[in-house]
């Protein structure tokens, strides 16, 4: 049996009205919650499935079909959920760092929020004797604050900002309007996705590189929806990827600086395979050998460090030269 999340949330609020007020009207209580009463005993059938682990019958809320012909509503052993809930050691720990995550990029009155949550969780771990859970430190590379509040005022007020970003290391810092769309954070990393005025395409940025936001003032036009963000190609595969690097011969020592699966010569050059774990050392690899690399299979392995050396040219007035 499914629920949709109406039906959810609203058998969420019909428990603790039908215990507060034991047998009640079933046509006034479907008035009250403004759905009919055909839907009011689809919702009160669902609830037979509802209770404790485990499934049987005096794990579950019980309801009286008897009443339900009469056009009353009863349900009794639902008594459990006026218990206190009580956290284990390992969710009180997923909580909190996932909390002190999202801290990292709330605003003042979010953040405010979220470490009185944090102090709640860790209070009750440490009255319980279980410290494992308050000694978490969850800390994200989410830039200066100044920054956050620039891009978090210019998303809600849907306007353009001015960065100023230094890209991958050793790149040559720029600057370009943007119109910032999300923020999201992604294994220890808060990034920024965002429209690029210059590249007329979608951006993501991290924020730990941005050296500095300024805000235009000027109203930005939409573009709909940024793709779903993740930190990079490698994170749809469950180990490391193989990947193919055309090179030409002046790259050759790669082959006796790293660790390499496979290599053949080919007309152009050398072709490399090699595991890559991190998809930041790849990038860095690839902006330093430049027109060196010939090929990258797959493609889309080169698409960060391309997407860098594109912005650092363009703030030159160059155009880059496509990886095949």
């Amino acid at each position: 049996m499914t629920a949709s999340s109406d039906q959810v949330r609203r058998m969420l609020t019909l428990v603790p009205y039908l215990q507060r007020r034991g047998e009640v009207s079933l046509a006034e209580t479907a008035a009250v919650f403004g759905v009919s009463p055909e839907q009011l005993v689809n919702d009160v059938n669902a609830l037979w499935f509802c209770g404790l682990p485990g499934g049987l019958t005096d794990d579950l809320i019980d309801v009286d079909m008897d009443a339900i012909e009469a056009g009353r509503i009863s349900l009794s052993n639902a008594d459990f959920l006026s218990t206190p809930m009580r956290f284990t050691p390992d969710e009180a720990l997923s909580l909190i760092v996932a909390l002190q995550a999202i801290a990292e990029l709330a605003d003042d009155d979010g953040a405010r929020a979220v470490q009185s949550a944090i102090a709640k969780l860790q209070g009750a771990q440490v009255s319980a004797g279980e410290r494992s859970a308050s000694e978490v430190v969850v800390t994200a590379e989410a830039g200066s604050a100044a920054v956050r509040r620039v891009l978090m005022d210019a998303i809600e007020a849907k306007q353009t900002v001015v960065l100023t970003y230094e890209g991958a290391v050793g790149s040559v810092p720029w600057t370009g309007e943007v119109e910032p769309a999300r923020l999201e954070t992604v294994d220890g990393y808060a990034y920024v996705q965002a429209w690029s005025m210059l590249r007329r395409a979608w951006r993501t940025y991290r924020l730990d590189r941005i050296d500095d936001a300024r805000p235009t003032g000027h109203a930005a036009t939409g573009h709909g929806e940024p793709e779903a963000f993740t930190s990079g190609w490698l994170d749809q595969r469950p180990d490391a990827a193989l990947v193919t690097l055309e090179l030409a011969n002046s790259a050759r020592w790669i082959i006796e600086y790293y660790p390499v699966r496979d290599v053949r010569p080919t007309p152009r050059g050398v072709e490399v395979a090699l595991l890559v774990a991190d998809p930041s050392w790849l990038r860095t690899l690839l902006l330093r050998l430049g027109g060196q690399v010939l090929r990258v299979d797959p493609p889309e392995a080169a698409r960060s460090a391309a997407e860098s050396a594109a912005e650092t040219l363009a703030a030159y007035g160059l155009e880059p030269r496509p990886v095949r």
